[in-house]
């Protein structure tokens, strides 16, 4: 694998958990600790930490620059938990449902172009283990009633879209 997909890779990994962590903190800033799924949304939130805290290091260990984005992204991904979590818990839910259904989509993709190169194991393993653990925070949406949104297909068309956007870009900027 030629080290700019690489870089880029692991620059949209990092940028995407990092915005993860700011959806939350936007959804339990207005659901506070007593929210029908506070306890839910705090529990992935400490994931997502993880998660970015490990991209940030992989970041650092390679020398690859952060999105130039960033402060974009942590002031849509607080916007979009907040107003998400304002419109019900269930459309927190949706949010979440959305987001990972297009991370899962994400690093798939990923693993898949890994594999066709027999490069970076240990990138491929801790990619794997975060798709697996998105998954659960999609499925465990799902059970906590994101269909049941208002406007459920429209909200959460829409914020796949921009997670599709936000890939594309923060893999370049």
């Amino acid at each position: 694998m030629e080290r700019d997909e690489l870089h880029r890779m692991i620059r949209v990994d990092q940028a995407g958990e990092f915005g993860a962590t700011r959806i939350y903190e936007g959804q339990l800033a207005v659901m506070g600790d007593r929210g029908p799924h506070s306890a839910e949304i705090r529990h992935m939130a400490e994931q997502e930490e993880g998660h970015r805290a490990r991209f940030d290091a992989e970041l650092a260990k390679r020398g690859v620059r952060p999105t130039a984005l960033h402060p974009f992204w942590s002031a849509a991904g607080y916007a979009l938990g907040a107003g998400t979590a304002l419109l019900g818990p269930e459309a927190a839910m949706a949010c979440t449902a959305a987001v990972e259904t297009e991370i899962d989509k994400h690093y798939s993709d990923q693993l898949d172009r890994l594999a066709e190169t027999d490069s970076e194991p240990e990138l491929a393993e801790m990619i794997e283990e975060f798709r697996e653990e998105e998954r659960e925070h999609r499925e465990a949406a799902l059970a906590n009633g994101a269909e049941n949104a208002p406007a459920y297909p429209i909200l959460s068309g829409a914020i796949r879209l921009g997670c599709r956007i936000a890939i594309k870009v923060s893999e370049r900027v």
